[in-house]
């Protein structure tokens, strides 16, 4: 049985906030990126997610070096949304 990459991620507005993410999960590309970045191998990434196939991983990692730039700003957004929520959070 073989699968088509172009399946393995998807986007809905009312899951995860619409980022791409693995079909069928709620883990998102920029999830998969992050451990990346820290140093995660690919089949440690898979571990780590025990539901995720390593195809799925690399699918993922293969859309973030395509668009490196897009989701490296997507990833500075979500940090600036979680320190405005924290902050927020202090202050009532």
């Amino acid at each position: 049985m073989s699968t088509e990459t172009g399946t393995l991620l998807v986007s809905s507005s009312d899951v995860c906030g619409g980022r791409l993410r693995i079909e069928g999960t709620r883990i998102t590309v920029n999830q998969i990126a992050v451990l990346y970045k820290q140093g995660y191998s690919p089949e440690e990434i898979a571990d780590q997610y025990w539901h995720l196939t390593l195809a799925q991983v690399y699918t993922a990692l293969a859309y973030y070096h395509a668009n490196r730039e897009r989701i490296e700003a997507d990833l500075i957004a979500e940090k600036e949304e979680a320190e405005a929520s924290k902050s927020s959070d202090y202050q009532t």
